[in-house]
């Protein structure tokens, strides 16, 4: 049996696939997820990648030797997880998947009921205390098993409902699924749009032969953006690997930041709900902001991670909420995150408003000048932070997630990985590039500052 405790991340299980988990540890996470999740009836899905069908089999034999009852889904991107835990009224779920990371990895997503999900604060450390423990007791009973081989049709109808389908027409996209979970659902959404689709790598192949599915990479981007200007695309649009995450190039082939993108579906849903909170984290630009207050909704700003989104979306009955990592959550869609509707939502914004995304995304461009994310290697993250603090203790400061300093015409965030010995970096100038990128070297050179 091969379960290393590193596996138990800050929001899911995550590790490398034989030397930190394998068949037999994932199927002592299954055994310990009812008793955490207060479990009796439980939908186990899975992603593309050549050990998922194994390490699903696996966390649904421990489960059901916990008592539980589970229906497995089979191939089913993330999303459509929490959608089937959601719809199906179940006591929770798991998601086996590593999301955007290598082949060579594995993992796993678990939510409660409502797609409400484990934290490492808040389940996952609960999870892996019992797995590691051994302390499982089998059932007297084991719970039953069945399937579902209607989860994507559902899943497809249900997230078309965010838009209105017919105005939705005359646009050219480009498609990058990057051999992950998209795959599933994308041919039955191309065929129910009046669109031109030009879609690639929409085979599910867990090698990803192509590129990584890890669109915020540079690297992983060159090959849609190209396409989008040698296909004359009005956009294009790629996933990560398990799908839970869309990430957009405008028409002239460039990036779309995701706060921008925040900011552009904050609008957007604003003008067509009317005024209601929206959640965005504290990396954001100022763009979210100064759009949400613009559209008559009331912004919030919040710490990163899914886990906390969706608890604040609750507590304050967000309509939506954003991350810079390309995260899109929507009230009625369980609090979650999907790679679907944020699609399809510009996909009609687009198509209604007659412009092109470049133009819709250029004012905010010209005035908010962002770093991304920027991060550096260091021995003693806590000493950084407390350099900073002194450097700038004229600044407004706030520690809600790392330390977030905020001067009239600039700001930046710096946080320590929950996982690694990095700290992050986003800075914001609203006077011009040059000003940010040498507040961005300012502030790094205190970052690396003996490194």
């Amino acid at each position: 049996m091969t379960l290393d405790p590193g596996v138990f991340k800050a929001y899911d299980v995550r590790g490398v696939y034989g030397t930190e988990i394998d068949e037999a540890g994932a199927e002592l996470i299954g055994r310990a997820f009812p008793g955490v999740a207060n479990a009796t009836r439980i939908v186990v899905g899975h992603d593309c990648r050549l050990s998922s069908p194994s390490i699903a089999a696996a966390f649904a034999k421990g489960a059901r030797e916990a008592g539980a009852d589970v229906c497995e889904l089979g191939l089913a991107a993330t999303e459509m997880v929490y959608f089937a835990v959601a719809e199906g009224g179940y006591d929770g779920g798991a998601a086996i998947t590593a999301s955007h990371n290598p082949p060579k990895y594995t993992g796993a997503k678990m939510v409660l009921a409502g797609a409400v999900p484990l934290s490492g604060d808040a389940g996952i450390g609960e999870v892996g205390r019992r797995a590691m423990s051994g302390d499982l007791p089998l059932a007297t009973t084991p719970g039953t098993l069945t399937h579902d081989d209607t989860l994507t049709e559902r899943f497809i109808e249900s997230c078309l409902t965010f838009v209105d389908v017919s105005k939705i027409t005359g646009l050219r996209v480009v498609m990058d699924a990057a051999n992950g979970m998209a795959g599933r659902y994308l041919p039955g959404v191309i065929e129910r749009l009046d669109i031109d689709a030009v879609p690639y790598f929409l085979e599910l192949d867990g090698n990803f032969p192509n590129h990584e599915p890890n669109p915020l990479l540079e690297e992983n981007r060159e090959f849609i953006e190209a396409k989008v200007l040698e296909d004359k695309a009005d956009l294009g649009i790629a996933w990560d690997g398990d799908a839970d995450r869309c990430f957009f190039i405008d028409d002239a082939g460039n990036f779309v930041p995701g706060d921008f993108l925040t900011a552009l579906l904050a609008d957007h849903i604003l003008r067509q709900h009317g005024p209601s909170t929206i959640v965005y984290d504290l990396r954001a630009s100022w763009a979210v902001r100064d759009a949400i207050l613009a559209a008559g909704g009331t912004p919030d700003e919040f710490r990163v991670g899914h886990a906390f989104i969706k608890r604040r979306m609750r507590e304050v009955d967000a309509i939506f909420a954003g991350e810079v990592s390309g995260h899109y959550y929507f009230k009625d869609f369980s609090y979650a995150d999907t790679g679907l509707i944020p699609a399809l939502l510009i996909l009609e914004l687009l198509a209604t408003s007659g412009k092109k995304l470049s133009e819709l995304i250029a004012g905010f461009r010209a005035k908010y000048h962002i770093s991304g994310e920027i991060n550096s290697t260091v021995a003693d993250s806590a000493a950084v932070l407390q350099r900073l603090r002194e450097r700038y203790a004229d600044g407004r400061q706030s520690e809600q997630d790392g330390l977030s300093v905020a001067y009239d015409d600039w700001h930046f965030n710096v946080r320590s990985s929950n996982t690694e010995p990095l700290v992050r970096l986003n800075l914001e100038s609203l006077v011009s590039e040059a000003d940010m990128e040498r507040r961005r070297d300012e502030v790094l050179a205190i970052i690396r500052e003996g490194a």
